[in-house]
């Protein structure tokens, strides 16, 4: 067993993940999962560049995680950055700010190797799921981009768009620097289209619809998760491989859609950081379900993170 620490950075969250990990057996004892919104890519879709505030929320998430990881004595630490920091001007403040705390450098990974990534997180542990069938469509919402992966027992095609739980709300939902809340019609459709241009792209190199099981990962689909199932409060484990139909992401979506940022802050599975950003994310998801045609998203609670650990190990 090699122990490693993953870290994954993204646009909206920065995330850990502890384990010891045999890549020959397929062993993985997981010692500690955190998770902070730290919002990195506040702002990239209108500057271009890392804020000087998002970069302080991030470093100091980063001091968090080096304590982590000295304690539990991780021989092996791979740190991962995603759309955010592709995408803006100054990443190489950000790059030398992580290298001084961590000591590793930030890998800025392509959106082609982040979903391959993703996909080895998410079904590694599927494959011996014998009432799944395959090929699976996994799919990866984050906070600026969303990766759309089909294979089986490997990858067989793999396209990032950039469409995001928060680069959808702050380009279409926030005016004079607050959200619209509840959003008008208008807007909401000016969503769908982008949603749709960036799912034309994505079936330029994935067939979606060639998918016998969609698998959906991180905040947005396990937080449409946690509502479907009612919880009162976040619970992973109930999430993870939990089932949501088409029509119950439909009625939560327009639930969202349709409610105010006190009323969406009142739902006990909701996590502050996603407040604002869930109804646009929540867009998104049903989207990609009805170009699809599935009827159903089996969640998982394991992605890119999970997938970082393996490839470290």
């Amino acid at each position: 067993m090699t122990r490693v620490a993953a870290v994954d950075c993204g646009t909206n969250s920065i995330r850990l993940l502890v384990a010891d990990v045999d890549p020959a057996t397929g062993d993985f004892a997981e010692l500690d999962r955190r998770m902070r919104i730290v919002r990195l890519g506040q702002g990239v879709d209108r500057t271009g560049r890392l804020a000087p505030e998002a970069l302080e929320r991030t470093f100091d998430a980063c001091r968090e995680y080096a304590a982590v990881i000295k304690e539990l004595g991780a021989e092996r630490i791979r740190f991962v950055a995603t759309s955010a920091s592709r995408d803006a001007e100054n990443s190489d403040v950000f790059v030398r700010g992580v290298l001084e705390i961590l000591g590793v450098e930030p890998e800025v990974v392509t959106g082609d190797r982040e979903a391959q990534l993703s996909f080895d997180g998410a079904t590694k542990e599927l494959l011996g799921a014998d009432h799944l069938e395959k090929p699976y469509l996994v799919v990866d919402i984050g906070g600026g981009s969303t990766e759309f992966v089909v294979g089986d027992d490997r990858v067989r095609a793999a396209r990032s768009v950039d469409i995001g739980c928060v680069r959808m709300t702050e380009r279409h939902l926030v005016v004079d620097g607050a959200v619209v809340d509840p959003p008008t019609a208008d807007r909401v459709e000016a969503i769908r289209a982008d949603i749709a241009a960036a799912l034309d792209l994505a079936e330029e190199a994935v067939p979606l619809s060639s998918a016998a099981t969609l698998v959906g990962l991180a905040g947005t689909v396990t937080t449409v998760a946690a509502i479907a199932l009612g919880l009162e409060e976040y619970d992973s484990a109930a999430i993870h491989h939990s089932r949501v139909s088409l029509e119950r992401v439909r009625e939560i979506t327009g639930e969202l859609l349709a409610s105010t940022h006190e009323e969406r802050a009142a739902i006990g599975a909701m996590h502050p950081g996603r407040v604002d950003v869930i109804a646009a994310g929540a867009l998104v998801l049903l989207a990609v379900m009805e170009r699809c045609g599935a009827r159903e998203v089996v969640v998982s609670e394991h992605d890119i993170l999970d997938g970082i650990a393996w490839s470290a190990a």
